[in-house]
């Protein structure tokens, strides 16, 4: 082949179609028409030119040409402000809305369960020595002892900046880990509820448990409710896992699991906030009461923003799945 002629015989074709791209949205539908045609006809040069007449500075320029064409004809596109805003007011609600009935018996037993195991351990001196030796015990609860100076124990920005990686790698792994039949999820969940009994049953047993409540409270309600929602849909996953409804069980894991990984985006940014309280608020020498009503009013801030966003996205259609044209066809199934 002779590549002079080729590309004077071409170009004019090549140089149309970089045209069109640089006019975007505003083609006409012929426009839109004769784009895709020239994409064929120059995804067919390339070819040519690459198995008879390798030329670098060439086929550069064309293979640029045609996946810049392909990307457009396709559709595909960047994510936006606009796209972050509708996953903060309508795409993360909507996922935790809809997954209340796990999430919520998952706090309610969580908490249960912790109030049983600190009024047990604060209740049998037998069971706090198991825990350990009593100077060890004494060290942790007395006044400015370890429960106390945990929270003031690092600069709190570092400190907030800790505490919200370790939560939302809880989080998280309960999220990606529910797809194994739940018992990594129960597991995580109990480990939690455990530590958080223990620290109640020994601060119990000094007499000092409303010091600990004070200082559990003002991040520990966002925090612990943002773990109770990763759980909670972590067990809803391997559910799906075990029961996937009326669709294939690989079409409903992909629904859920697509879900469950914006989930982790958004828990992430609470566990952010209540990160921020934890080291700012919590050591902060605010009156107990200021610091309680600080935690209280970010938790009911978060469940407002669920019911209310999240109530009128999941009325509106909305899943907390990406949206139809971002997801690939699915097959449909017999009843």
């Amino acid at each position: 082949m002779d590549l002079d002629v080729f590309v004077t015989a071409h170009r004019a074709e090549w140089d149309r179609l970089d045209h069109l791209l640089h006019r975007g949205r505003r083609l006409t539908g012929a426009e839109a028409d004769e784009l895709v045609a020239l994409y064929q006809r120059t995804a067919t040069h390339l070819s040519l030119i690459q198995s008879t007449a390798p030329d670098p500075a060439l086929t550069t320029r064309l293979t640029q040409l045609v996946a810049r064409t392909r990307a457009t004809v396709t559709g595909a596109r960047r994510a936006t402000w606009r796209d972050a805003t509708r996953f903060l007011t309508a795409g993360f609600p909507a996922a935790v809305y809809r997954s209340r009935r796990w999430w919520i018996p998952t706090a309610i037993l969580s908490t249960l369960l912790a109030a049983v195991i600190g009024w047990w351990i604060g209740a049998h001196p037998e069971v706090q020595s198991a825990i350990g030796a009593p100077d060890e015990l004494l060290r942790m609860t007395r006044p400015g002892g370890e429960y106390e100076t945990y929270y003031s124990s690092h600069p709190a920005a570092s400190f907030a900046a800790q505490v919200w990686t370790n939560n939302a790698q809880a989080a998280a792994m309960c999220l990606v880990l529910g797809a194994f039949l739940c018992l990594p999820v129960i597991w995580i969940l109990f480990v939690n509820v455990l530590n958080l009994g223990v620290g109640i049953g020994l601060m119990s047993s000094a007499g000092r448990v409303d010091i600990f409540l004070g200082l559990i409270l003002p991040h520990g309600l966002l925090e612990l409710t943002a773990v109770f929602v990763a759980a909670g849909t972590g067990l809803r996953l391997g559910w799906t896992l075990i029961d996937p409804g009326p669709y294939s069980r690989r079409t409903a894991m992909a629904q859920q699991g697509r879900a469950a990984l914006g989930m982790a985006i958004g828990l992430a940014l609470v566990l952010f906030v209540s990160g921020l309280i934890e080291g700012f608020v919590t050591p902060s020498g605010l009156p107990t009461w200021a610091r309680i009503a600080i935690g209280v009013a970010a938790e009911v801030a978060f469940l407002c923003y669920v019911h209310i966003l999240g109530g009128r996205a999941v009325r509106a259609g909305k899943t907390g799945d990406v949206d139809a044209a971002d997801r690939s066809a699915e097959l449909p199934v017999a009843a």
